[in-house]
């Protein structure tokens, strides 16, 4: 689990003379200390080198300092935020060594902007069991703006979750699309995608959370462009930068093509984050092949999971993969390319995967158990801020009984247990931390 170093970063910040942060609400987005504008955000975390990202008023030069548990100290190179990046910078930490704890400062010269926590991955192969860990998850993340909302109840609130899931101290949080809400005023223009995905960063219930875990992201419809958009949308390649310039994944896209698409490992276990948008065809064209992900990403896929071997294989896509209702944006809808998925699945024998989807205002775990496959999961975690939608009924026939939550809520995985012993704990907890469900996959 992630431990924070209080005594240490104390003393650290005391030597340092940092500023106390403000924690006022933005209306729009604010300065939150002599200069930041959001973050600092912990990014992706490998055993040689951590990622600190940072997004500021104006441009500036900045670095990162950072302190292990003996207390010798490091500095990164200094990076400038970009104007073109929406004055936003990514500080590597190259120093780093495995299994170990550190505090950090965001520096400007000679002032600090913003402090946390960071961890690089164990050391674990050939000397010892996976060590345990637990990550955070959740998708629809919708805040306020009145001036470009539309009339009538504000579909966002319960910000209050993101310190709930900050309590949670999590090793890391999975952002499973709709992690902003472009609006009508954003969609058209790079001035409107990069204020709102500042907006909605900004806020300061988030600062705790951002701070102290690492972050990885995938996206779906809302942040990509208008409501269920597709490959049609003029501006994805706008989008696609904004997502790159506010998130700070391992990589983006594969075979040198555009796009989300990546991976990355934490202790035993695998992550694929896939891109559901970028390549989708249109569900309402009659002619032409119709798919979600396309073959190209298809076969990453599964060459990945074919030659992977971890405990787990986490699956992470906007859209939910098994439901069986052929209803909005289900992979149900696309029907011919979730059962050529299901059948390499089939061929492959693919044991040990757990999709992780978002999308759907409501919670739910979905198990595929069908003859001659392996039992596949699909753990949909929806919504974090955004309106919940009940959908209990609507005839998803993998639907696992009394999993379903359709109220604000986020969700956890923790793994335990001895190598190829390993079990994953899923759990989802209200807006206010409660726990709500929870459930238990051994590994095959």
């Amino acid at each position: 689990m992630r431990t924070l170093f209080l005594s240490s970063l104390i003393l650290f910040l005391a030597s340092c003379g940092t500023k106390a942060p403000t924690t006022s609400v933005p209306d729009t987005f604010v300065t939150i200390n002599d200069g930041l504008v959001s973050g600092p955000m912990v990014g992706y975390s490998t055993m040689r080198e951590v990622v600190v990202w940072v997004q500021t008023e104006k441009e500036m030069g900045l670095n990162l300092k950072y302190l292990d548990e003996e207390g010798n100290t490091y500095i990164s190179d200094v990076r400038r935020t970009d104007p073109s990046a929406g004055y936003t910078a990514k500080l590597v930490a190259d120093e780093v060594l495995p299994g170990k704890n550190y505090t950090y400062q965001v520096w400007n010269g000679g002032e600090v902007l913003g402090e946390g926590t960071f961890q690089s991955q164990p050391l674990w192969q050939w000397r010892n069991d996976p060590p345990p860990f637990k990550f955070a998850m959740g998708s629809c993340t919708y805040i306020n703006e009145p001036d470009f909302d539309r009339p009538g109840k504000p579909y966002g609130g319960d910000y209050e979750i993101f310190e709930a899931i900050a309590q949670e101290e999590s090793d890391f949080m999975l952002w499973l699309g709709d992690n902003t809400y472009l609006r009508e005023a954003d969609w058209n223009s790079k001035t409107g995608i990069y204020h709102r995905y500042t907006h909605t960063r900004s806020i300061p219930e988030l600062k705790e959370l951002l701070a102290n875990a690492h972050h990885y992201a995938i996206w779906d419809d809302h942040e990509f462009g208008p409501n269920n958009s597709d490959r049609s949308y003029h501006l994805k390649d706008i989008t696609l930068k904004a997502f790159n310039d506010f998130w700070a994944n391992p990589s983006s896209g594969i075979n040198g093509k555009p796009g989300i698409t990546t991976k990355f490992q934490w202790n035993d276990c695998e992550f694929f984050l896939l891109d559901n948008r970028y390549y989708r065809t249109s569900a309402e064209r009659k002619t032409g092949e119709q798919f979600i992900l396309g073959q190209e990403q298809v076969d990453w896929l599964i060459d990945n999971l074919v030659n992977s071997n971890a405990s787990f294989k986490f699956v992470l896509v906007g859209g939910q993969f098994l439901n069986s209702a052929a209803l909005y944006e289900n992979h149900a809808v696309f029907a011919q390319e979730r059962q050529s998925i299901l059948d390499y699945f089939k061929v492959e024998q693919l044991d040990n995967v757990i999709f992780l989807t978002g999308d759907r205002h409501h919670s739910e775990l979905s198990i595929f158990e069908e003859v001659g496959y392996p039992v596949i999961y699909d753990f949909t975690v929806s919504p974090l801020t955004s309106g919940s939608h009940d959908a209990r009924d609507e005839g998803n026939k993998y639907q696992l009984e009394g999993s379903f939550v359709h109220q604000r809520n986020y969700g956890t995985i923790e793994v335990t247990g001895k190598w190829r012993q390993r079990q994953a704990h899923l759990k989802l907890f209200d807006k206010d931390g409660e726990q709500l469900w929870e459930y238990v996959i051994e590994q095959k």
